[in-house]
């Protein structure tokens, strides 16, 4: 389990991450998401002691990262592939690492074998593509089999293949018991692969909910009305403050409704005596729901197309 309680970090006049709290509980995958700058990657920093906070606290299974005798034990992480010395193997630099953190040699040729990395095991890693590199760290992750593990846009430059892969990995070690923390600039990943969101931005936290709960939500999402009498009912309810749309191929006798709820929805049906053959409330994906929530967060925003 990962705490992270009124994190504070300064440089400075600037404040990256400001009084945040949050829990990261084993047994699902938890996503971390948050503009560019809202202080993702220094609160990773700060959970690993890579970097002193200014104020507050971040534990992993109850104590802070440094008091765990052997860290890759406890905790595996993947914060930049690219930090690697190019110069040796992807077993050697394995090899090392199990050394110092006393994990038995088997394990290097047991995570190579998880990656897809056996074959080319005695290869110099800076010869490594940058989706060879990211199998690489997340096998030196994975290397102490820790109970928790945290990984920093882990699916940069890999294959469909590598997506897929990564994704089933990280909903199999959740349902081993893992506590699983995902940062990711992907939405569509995080909707196929994460229980449990937190998203903070400008260091504050905006939400700490599932996916689920998340999305719903946004605003954006709306309801299907079905009905043999789409042009009476649209009428209806555009006199009712709603914003309609026809869902579907010309002649469809299907409504996207935004701005009214279903049961208000179905209620205007029936005061009209207008039949309704369907009624479906269809929440926001999360990416729409990301943009909306966090919008007043984003500190770089692209001018709109002429």
């Amino acid at each position: 389990m990962i705490e992270v309680s009124e994190l504070t970090k300064c440089y400075g006049s600037r404040t990256a991450v400001d009084h945040l709290s949050f829990t990261v509980r084993p047994g699902q995958v938890t996503g971390f998401l948050g503009p560019n700058g809202a202080g993702k990657s220094t609160t990773l920093r700060m959970i690993l002691g890579l970097d002193a906070p200014t104020t507050g606290s971040a534990t992993v299974s109850g104590v802070p990262f440094h008091r765990h005798p052997r860290g890759m034990r406890h905790v595996g992480a993947l914060l930049e592939a690219g930090q690697i010395h190019g110069g040796r193997s992807a077993a050697a630099h394995l090899s090392a690492l199990a050394r110092s953190n006393g994990i038995p040699r088997r394990r290097v040729g047991e995570v190579l074998q998880e990656v897809g990395l056996a074959e080319v095991a005695n290869r110099r890693i800076g010869g490594f593509s940058l989706g060879m590199k990211q199998r690489l760290g997340i096998a030196t992750a994975l290397l102490g089999d820790p109970p928790v593990l945290m990984f920093d846009e882990p699916i940069n430059g890999m294959d469909p293949e590598g997506v897929l892969w990564v994704r089933r990995l990280f909903r199999r070690l959740a349902t081993e018991g893992h506590t699983v923390f995902l940062s990711s600039h992907l939405m569509s990943e995080m909707e196929n692969t994460a229980d449990q969101l937190v998203v903070i931005g400008r260091g504050r936290l905006i939400a700490a909910e599932s996916v689920r709960d998340f999305a719903a939500r946004s605003t954006r999402g709306s309801v299907v009305a079905g009905t043999p009498k789409a042009a009476e009912l649209a009428a209806v309810l555009t006199a009712a403050g709603a914003s309609v749309e026809p869902e579907g191929s010309a002649g469809a006798e299907r409504l996207a409704v935004t701005g009214l709820p279903a049961d208000r929805i179905g209620a205007l049906a029936f005061e009209n005596g207008i039949q309704l053959t369907e009624l479906t409330t269809r929440t926001a994906s999360l990416e729409a729901a990301f943009l909306e929530l966090t919008a007043a967060s984003t500190d770089y925003q692209a001018g709109q197309p002429r």
